[in-house]
C-alpha cells in the first residue's frame, strides 16, 4: 500500500464526485472518480485501490452490485457505501453482501475522511477478515416501523444488521416510545431464526411467581390456579427469539433465575424437578440505565454483563434531526382511510410538529397523527387536528432556526465553528461523551480533550462514557 492511499469514488452525481475529490485530496488521499458501476469495476480490477466509496444507486447498478462483484476477488478491500436513502433495508443488504460500512448523505467531508483513515490504517496492520457468506435477506420491511435517516438512526440500523448475524444476547435501552420492541423484532426478522417464533413479555407489573410461570412454565398444582401442566414462553420460543421488556423492574430473585437459564440453556417449570433444554435467543430491554442500577446495587451485575453482550441505545426523537418529516409521512400513509389519498398537513401543522420536543418520542408522534387523521376533513390536517400541547408549539422557534443562529449567524472562524458544533452535539446527546464521539466519528478521549481545550461546560459526564479501556492511537481532529 502506498503512503498516499488510493481511493476510488463511484457516484453518478458530478457535485458529489467533485466534493469528494477535493476534500479527500486535501486530506492526503489520491482519488480516482468514476460515474458508473461498470467503470468502478474496471478500475478496481486493475488493482492499486486501497478503499472504495460508492453510491448505492447508479444507472447501471450501484454499490450493492459492486460489493458483490468485488468480494470474490478482493475480499479484504474496504468498500463503503453512500446513500441518501438511509434505511434498515440498506444497512442489512450492505452488511449481508459484504460492505465494510456505509454512510448517509448528506455528510461532512471530515466524517468520510475519518472513516477512510480508520479502514486504511486497519488494513495496514492486518487484512480485514472476509465477511461470512449468508443467504440474501428477504424479510418484509413494510411492518418494521423503523423509519429515519438521521445520523443516530443510521447507527442503529448498522447495529441491528450486525446483531442479526449473531446469536449473542442483546440489550436495548432507550426512553419509552423509542421503539425498543421494533428493534428487537427487526433483529429477529433478519436473523437465521426468522422462520421461528418471536415472543415478547413485559416484565413490569408481574410478581416473581407469575413471571417465572409465564417464562418457564409450571406443573399442575404448582400454585393456586395451576390446574394443568403448561409450557412457558422459553419452550414456546424454542429455535426463535424471546424479547424481555422492562427488565429494570424485576426482582433480584427473578434475575438470579433468568441468569441460570441464560448460562445453562435449560429451564425448569415452576413446581418441576427436571429441566428442559431450549435454544432461544434472548433480547432484553429497559428504559432505565441498567448500568446505573448495577452501580446502585439494584440490578445484578452478572446478569447485566450476560445480557449486554451486544448493546443498542435508541435515541429520543428530539435527537433525530430531520426524521419527524419521514415518520409523519410514514404514519399518514398507515392511517389513511382505504382508497383515500394520504392526508395533507397545512404549513401551520408542519411548523408545530417541527417545533415540539416530543417527550413521548415516536409513540407520541404516532398517536398524535392517528388523532389528526381521525379529525381531519377533506384530506387536510390543520393545526386544530393536533393535540393542544403540539399545536401550542407552533409559535416557538424551530430547532433548525436555533441551530443556524448558533452556528453561523455571525460568520465565526473555523476554530469557533468547531467549538460551537461540538457544543451542539454534546447538548443533543445529553452530554454523553460516548454518543457524541460516535456521532462525530472521533474517539472518546479526543472528545474529552476538545471539551477541555474549549472549556465547554454542560452536563456531567455519564458513568458509562469512560470504562477504563485503552483507546486506539490518537487520530487527527477534524470536525469542522
Amino acid at each position: 500500500m502506498s503512503e498516499q492511499p488510493h481511493i476510488l469514488v463511484a457516484d453518478d452525481e458530478r457535485s458529489i464526485r467533485l466534493m469528494l475529490e477535493t476534500g479527500l485530496s486535501l486530506n492526503g488521499f489520491r482519488v480516482t472518480a468514476v460515474r458508473t458501476g461498470r467503470e468502478a469495476r474496471e478500475v478496481a480490477a486493475a488493482g492499486g485501490i486501497d478503499a472504495i466509496l460508492s453510491d448505492v444507486y447508479m444507472p447501471d447498478g450501484g454499490g450493492l452490485e459492486l460489493v458483490e462483484a468485488l468480494r470474490a476477488t478482493s475480499p479484504n478491500l474496504p468498500i463503503i457505501l453512500m446513500t441518501a436513502q438511509g434505511s434498515l433495508q440498506v444497512a442489512v443488504e450492505a452488511v449481508s453482501r459484504g460492505a465494510s460500512d456505509f454512510i448517509g448523505k448528506p455528510f461532512e467531508i471530515s466524517a468520510v475522511v475519518a472513516l477512510l483513515r480508520r479502514y486504511v490504517e486497519a488494513r495496514k496492520e492486518a487484512e480485514i477478515s472476509a465477511a461470512e457468506e449468508q443467504e440474501p435477506v428477504t424479510a418484509d420491511l413494510s411492518h418494521s416501523g423503523l423509519v429515519g435517516r438521521s445520523v443516530n438512526m443510521i447507527m442503529v440500523y448498522k447495529l441491528v444488521a450486525q446483531a442479526a448475524r449473531s446469536d449473542a444476547t442483546v440489550l436495548i435501552t432507550g426512553q419509552s416510545g423509542t421503539g425498543k420492541e421494533l428493534v428487537a423484532r427487526a433483529i429477529h426478522d433478519f436473523s437465521a431464526r426468522a422462520q421461528r417464533p418471536f415472543l415478547s413479555v413485559n416484565c413490569s407489573g408481574l410478581t416473581d411467581t407469575l413471571l417465572e410461570a409465564e417464562l418457564f412454565g409450571h406443573t399442575r398444582g404448582a400454585f393456586t390456579g395451576a390446574a394443568a401442566d403448561r409450557a412457558g414462553l422459553f419452550e414456546a420460543a424454542d429455535g426463535g427469539t424471546l424479547f424481555l421488556d422492562e427488565l429494570a423492574s424485576t426482582s433480584p430473585a427473578f434475575q438470579a433465575s433468568l441468569l441460570r437459564v441464560l448460562q445453562s440453556g435449560e429451564v425448569r417449570r415452576v413446581g418441576a424437578t427436571q429441566t428442559r433444554r431450549v435454544n432461544v435467543r434472548v433480547i432484553g430491554a429497559s428504559n432505565a440505565k441498567l448500568r446505573d442500577l448495577v452501580t446502585a446495587g439494584n440490578f445484578r451485575a452478572d446478569l447485566f454483563y450476560r445480557l449486554s453482550v451486544l448493546s443498542i441505545d435508541l435515541p429520543p426523537l428530539r435527537e433525530r434531526a430531520g426524521d419527524i418529516e419521514l415518520l409523519t409521512a410514514h404514519f399518514l400513509q398507515r392511517f389513511r382511510a382505504p382508497d383515500q389519498p394520504v392526508p395533507h398537513l397545512t404549513s401551520e401543522a408542519v411548523t408545530a410538529l417541527s417545533a415540539y420536543p416530543f417527550p413521548g418520542n415516536v409513540r407520541e408522534l404516532e398517536n398524535a397523527l392517528r388523532r389528526a387523521v381521525a379529525l381531519s376533513s377533506g384530506g387536510l390536517i390543520t393545526i386544530d387536528c393536533l393535540p393542544p400541547e403540539i399545536a401550542g408549539a407552533r409559535n416557538k422557534p424551530t430547532a433548525v432556526q436555533s441551530v443556524e443562529a448558533r452556528l453561523v449567524a455571525d460568520r465565526p472562524t473555523m476554530g469557533e465553528l468547531e467549538r460551537r458544533y461540538l457544543q451542539l452535539i454534546l447538548e443533543e446527546t445529553g452530554w454523553n461523551r460516548r454518543r457524541a464521539a460516535a456521532v462525530l466519528d472521533l474517539d472518546r478521549r479526543t472528545i474529552q480533550r476538545l471539551i477541555a481545550r474549549y472549556q465547554l461546560k454542560g452536563g456531567a459526564a455519564h458513568e458509562e462514557d469512560f470504562d477504563g479501556e485503552e483507546e486506539s492511537a490518537e487520530r487527527p481532529v477534524d470536525i469542522a
